[in-house]
């Protein structure tokens, strides 16, 4: 499982002590639920899985295909942790401007729709929280209605991280030292733990591991997943430059290593606990300032020390909280430098390692879904939920204003032709008539 699915999973989990919980998806399923119902459904049974439902949450693009969502009575929940608006414009970044427009268009269109009917959101950081309260406002949801309830809004839009486990890692097995031909049981494993995408930077990596190999030999950088395990999510550019880089440079088979097939999530550990770094390289553009990297939760759960790029939330936290080193972005001498302390010097490895384990408790799962855990016990509908009922879905929640009695209406116009009369003379009153009746049309 990806991230998404990954976290819908553990949402159910934990909303299953209390609740009965069932966990759909459009794609195959084949694992059973852990306390809680997953099952594929399809476009027709989807209207019978929400009418049965109290609450409904839902993340990714939903509304587009199932627009009478907006009209159900149920409890919705959007979980917003993925600013999918933001990474489309690097998925399709190498694809023509038109089937760009279009793309964008599509999940433009799918968040409006998300943003006017939700009743409780989720993001992940303080930084999403401020990207999604200016979009909450220009949707016409931070009003009256919202901020009486709830002057913090937090009611409205809450802080939900991805999270890790509260299980320490327990590997069966070796999956790559000593299992993985080329790299040994005493070797050194730089781990990228997820998949290659367009908004991130391999490529700066692995010029940073051709460099490190004369100070450490025995480095070998590891590429966790290959393959996306969604098969609508085609491999994207930057994993074929990745790879030729690597056979340019000598490295593919000696120091550098793809794994082709995507590691079962219950098998994980295996992988994490034969790591010795890591890594999260990224470019520095706006998908990376709002993003939230789950990879680093795996490496946090597994205590190893992490190299980031900076520019996102979670290289503020590894410089604050001194978990690893964080290094400007496409920077190789800075790469190269940082893996190459962790590597060598166990003093400072272990330094990050104690700090990486006192920050993972504070992203267990219970403690990071706390807040929807909560809004569960006691679900409702948004403050506002009443402005929709009558509107065009394509309009943003309407904002109620009083009407202004006639007398004052004129004796305001009145003010305001005099003032323009002063100014500029009856040329200045006619221009501003006009410009009234236009916008009026």
């Amino acid at each position: 499982m990806a991230g998404p699915a990954i976290r819908a999973w553990e949402i159910s989990r934990a909303l299953s002590e209390e609740h009965d919980v069932r966990l759909v998806t459009f794609g195959r399923c084949t694992r059973d639920g852990v306390g809680f119902r997953a099952a594929r459904t399809t476009v027709e049974a989807f209207r019978e899985d929400v009418a049965a439902s109290d609450v409904v949450i839902v993340q990714g693009f939903v509304f587009n295909a199932f627009a009478w969502l907006q009209e159900c009575p149920q409890v919705l929940v959007v979980d917003l942790y993925d600013p999918f608006q933001l990474e489309t414009l690097e998925v399709d970044r190498f694809k023509p401007a038109a089937e760009r427009e279009r793309a964008l268009a599509f999940a433009l269109g799918e968040l409006r729709d998300q943003l006017r009917r939700g009743d409780f959101f989720l993001c992940a950081s303080r930084r999403q929280r401020d990207l999604w309260f200016g979009h909450l406002s220009a949707a016409g949801r931070i009003n009256p209605d919202t901020y009486d309830a709830d002057p913090s809004l937090a009611s409205l839009l809450s802080i939900v991280p991805f999270g890790t486990s509260e299980q320490a890692p327990s590997p069966q097995r070796h999956a790559i030292k000593g299992a993985t031909p080329g790299i040994g049981p005493d070797d050194k494993v730089v781990l990228w733990g997820g998949g290659v995408y367009n908004w991130f930077d391999p490529l700066t990596l692995v010029r940073a591991v051709d460099r490190v190999r004369a100070r450490v030999p025995e480095v070998r950088l590891y590429f966790l997943g290959m393959k996306h395990p969604n098969p609508d999510v085609p491999e994207m550019a930057v994993a074929s430059r990745c790879r030729d880089l690597a056979d340019e440079l000598g490295l593919t088979g000696t120091h550098v290593f793809f794994n082709e097939e995507w590691v079962p999530y219950e098998s994980r550990a295996d992988y994490l606990m034969d790591a010795d770094v890591g890594v999260s390289c990224h470019f520095p553009h706006v998908e990376t300032e709002f993003s939230f990297r789950t990879r680093i939760l795996d490496y946090l759960w597994a205590g190893l020390p992490i190299v980031s790029t900076e520019g996102d939330g979670f290289a503020d936290l590894v410089r604050q909280r001194g978990l690893g080193r964080a290094v400007p972005a496409e920077d190789v001498d800075a790469l190269a430098e940082a893996l190459g302390d962790l590597l060598t010097d166990s003093a400072a490895a272990d330094a990050a390692r104690a700090a990486v384990a006192q920050t993972a408790r504070e992203f267990t799962w219970p403690v990071v879904l706390a807040p929807l855990v909560e809004f569960c016990r006691a679900p409702r509908r948004a403050a506002d939920a009443h402005r929709l009922t009558t509107t065009d879905p394509a309009a943003p929640v309407p904002v109620v204003v009083p009407q202004v009695g006639r007398l004052r209406a004129l004796r305001s116009d009145a003010g305001a032709v005099w003032r323009h009369l002063r100014a500029g003379g009856l040329r200045q009153v006619v221009a501003k008539v006009r410009w009234r009746l236009a916008r009026r049309r």
